[in-house]
């Protein structure tokens, strides 16, 4: 691992010589910006502004611009010459609760190696979890004075920088003045449930980067010239979930039971059909035929043809 810087921890009179290492790296599919057309890299050029000449890296300075756009030109010779803190040496001011600190103020991590004796190293390491507490320090690094904090961990002394406390913003927004949020203890109760049910503390192996994982696979396909397919997301609901139905639903799924109810969302009820009673409808049916047999004309009866006897005894007579 790249060495970052090196020098020694100050902790009291003892001197502890290590190099400091970066305790992270970002994995991340390198993309460079290219012309679409040929795939030809975007270079720019360092131009000035007032002449128009390329300008050399090596000619490079710092500027402060005032409020007129007139430039205050700092060169490396300026910057050398201002009193921070000696760029060999970690100081340690003062030790503190690990909870002391905000979490927003801390920035890079840094592995510190020793470089000589481990003796006192392992001391401080081990002062450091005896008491559960973090040493607050000073050191100048890329030219910067800067705070920081080192603390026992995995073993090992972890240097982590942090903000100055005026480079970290106050939250202040316009939902923190309301008084009118009304949280239910039932529902509190509920999410309190929920927190419990997922306490299972961090392990980090179950966590990896999705997205890296499929441009990877995009720059694959690319390579082996596969058609690419872009996965459709679906619209996302609009109906409106009910807090205490949505909280019980998470707590049951996290504890692996069934919700007492089966649906969290609210729906309209659906309108039931109007069907008639099947005895009044029959009843209906009934007088209608009675009425429709009652209104019909009565059938004629054919008159039968008399006989040959019949006609015989009508002539007699």
């Amino acid at each position: 691992m790249q060495t970052v810087w090196k020098g020694s921890i100050a902790f009291g009179l003892v001197s502890i010589p290590v190099r400091l290492v970066s305790a992270t790296e970002e994995k991340d599919v390198p993309l460079r910006q290219v012309h679409e057309a040929d795939g030809g890299r975007i270079k720019y050029k360092r131009f000035c502004s007032v002449d128009g000449a390329e300008v050399a890296y090596g000619q490079i300075a710092k500027g402060y611009e005032l409020e007129d756009e007139n430039m205050v030109v700092l060169t490396d010779k300026d910057l050398a010459n201002l009193p921070i803190a000696s760029t060999k040496s970690i100081e340690v001011v003062s030790f503190a609760e690990r909870d002391e600190i905000n979490p927003v103020s801390f920035s890079k991590a840094y592995y510190a190696e020793p470089t000589g004796d481990v003796k006192p190293y392992v001391l401080l390491h081990d002062s450091l979890v005896a008491t559960d507490k973090v040493a607050i320090v000073k050191l100048a690094l890329r030219q910067r004075e800067r705070l920081a904090t080192i603390r026992a961990q995995d073993g090992v002394l972890v240097v982590q920088t942090m903000l100055w406390p005026d480079e970290v913003r106050k939250p202040h927004f316009s939902f923190m003045d309301a008084d009118d949020v009304d949280v239910r203890p039932q529902e509190l109760e509920m999410a309190s449930m929920f927190v419990k049910a997922f306490d299972e503390g961090f392990d980090p192996s179950q966590f990896h980067d999705g997205y890296r994982e499929v441009l990877r696979q995009l720059v694959d396909a690319k390579i082996a010239g596969q058609e690419i397919s872009r996965p459709t997301e679906a619209a996302p609901e609009s109906n409106v979930i009910d807090l205490m139905e949505a909280l019980r639903a998470s707590v049951a799924a996290a504890e692996g039971k069934p919700a007492k109810r089966k649906s969290v969302v609210k729906k309209a009820p659906a309108k039931k059909a109007a069907k008639a009673p099947a005895k009044k409808a029959t009843t209906k049916t009934t007088r209608a035929t009675a009425k429709k047999t009652a209104k019909a004309p009565a059938k004629k009866t054919a008159a039968k043809k008399p006989t040959k006897k019949a006609a015989a005894r009508r002539k007699t007579a």
